[in-house]
């Protein structure tokens, strides 16, 4: 090939990956996956992509390649992308104002004043340039302390680890989160998924737990739902003699987790979710739920209607025409009640899988309903699973988690420690 063709198309492919980045190339039909795939890194690691970019471009324009008007569009081409990178790096850097205003305007603009000792979140230091360009890929390796610990009849799909720090007391009665992974309920594990807010908040003294559940088309809906109630009803048994406090439960989850995780939490005891332990105790104190599916029938119009036929054949295994009841109680919307516990709903604005829409409409419904707080951040330019990655935008959302819980716990949560221990 011709160096001023090579140099071309390498500095090309880098430009139309950014402008993926920036603007997904589709929202719905087959190309939103490549949309997403291909623009999830370069939307949260855009300096990272400009550095790559960077090298391609030096290394392709070598013998020539900047030469002529190939050359010259090709160059046009690197600066293009160069900017755009700048501007995506912006914006992940302005998600903190973001999530901020999220959490006043569902909190009031006095909510950390509300924040009770000691659940008062250790004072956020800045972002360092160190942790911004050389993203922290080992928080796996320091934190999670028990692998595959079993918790049902599945084998290894219903087995969980458990993070927290080394240092944890056994007896700390500490703060619990179970991390509900994602995968379009047909794929994903325990490992790789929520894993920038996990370690976060083990940093702070928190209980983290990460569950496998069963998958289709091997098994069929409702196992996933059991297996997630099965979790929360070994965590309230067990998670103190790991040194959780079992009073305060929390879940989250993103994509298919963010559905289960925002399902489990409006359906405590629902015995068709819970066969064999219909009087174990399910609930949990808060909802933190990432660009989740939360209608599988599309009452309000905002979801994707090319998702149906492959829920049917491969999740239900019915039509949703003949089974809608089945349908609508797994569609997390039609649990919506006063009962239900906080949530704090984060979405992405460039979401190519699950439409941004789905989240509004989930909200305005739950908003309607619930006596508890909602909170609600859209996140510019974010695209789907913008937490997984060790990003700017990840630990501003960690940060953000931590202080809605921190509200959650002194306002609406269990006993303070102190409290705890004297209870006892």
């Amino acid at each position: 090939m011709r160096p001023q063709n090579r140099f071309l198309l390498t500095t090309l492919a880098g430009a139309a990956a950014t402008a993926n980045a920036l603007r997904p190339v589709a929202r719905t039909g087959p190309l939103s996956v490549p949309a997403f795939g291909w623009g999830l890194p370069t939307s949260e690691l855009p300096l990272q992509a400009l550095a790559f970019q960077g090298a391609l471009a030096l290394a392709a324009g070598r013998g020539g390649g900047r030469k002529g008007l190939r050359g010259a569009a090709g160059v046009a081409l690197t600066a293009a992308s160069a900017a755009g990178l700048v501007r995506l790096h912006r914006e992940a850097s302005n998600a903190d104002e973001v999530l901020e205003q999220a959490l006043r305007d569902e909190l009031g603009n006095d909510y950390r004043n509300r924040i009770r000792e000691p659940f008062t979140p250790v004072p956020e230091e800045p972002l360092t340039r160190r942790s911004i360009l050389l993203p922290d890929f080992g928080v796996r390796r320091r934190y999670r302390v028990e692998k595959d610990i079993s918790y049902g009849e599945a084998g290894r799909r219903n087995r969980m680890d458990i993070w927290r720090r080394k240092d944890l007391d056994r007896d700390a009665r500490a703060p619990v989160l179970v991390q509900i992974h994602g995968g379009a309920w047909m794929m994903g594990q325990k490992e790789g998924q929520g894993e920038p807010l996990m370690a976060h908040l083990v940093q702070r003294g928190w209980v983290c737990v990460a569950p496998n559940y069963r998958l289709s088309p091997r098994s069929t809906w409702p196992d996933h739902i059991v297996d997630v109630k099965k979790v929360l009803a070994w965590v309230k048994e067990n998670i103190a003699e790991h040194g959780g406090d079992p009073e305060f439960v929390v879940i989250t989850g993103g994509s298919a987790g963010g559905h289960l995780s925002s399902l489990a939490a409006l359906t405590p005891g629902l015995a068709e979710f819970q066969p064999g332990f219909e009087d174990a105790d399910t609930s949990v104190a808060a909802c933190v739920a990432f660009y989740g599916v939360y209608d599988f029938t599309n009452r309000h119009g905002t979801g994707r209607e090319d998702m149906l036929p492959f829920l049917e054949k491969r999740v239900f295994k019915s039509l949703v025409a003949d089974d809608r009841p089945r349908w609508e109680q797994a569609s997390t919307v039609s649990h919506v009640g006063p009962a239900a516990p906080p949530f704090f709903i984060l979405h992405g604005t460039n979401d190519s899988l699950v439409p941004v829409e789905q989240a509004r409409s989930f909200v305005e419904d739950l908003r309607k309903a619930s006596s508890a707080p909602v909170a609600y951040a859209e996140l510019p330019l974010a695209q789907h699973a913008f937490d997984i990655l060790p990003s700017v935008r990840a630990a501003y959302t960690a940060r953000a988690v931590e202080r809605f819980l921190a509200v959650v716990r002194s306002e609406f949560g269990g006993p303070t420690p102190a409290e705890a221990v004297s209870r006892a």
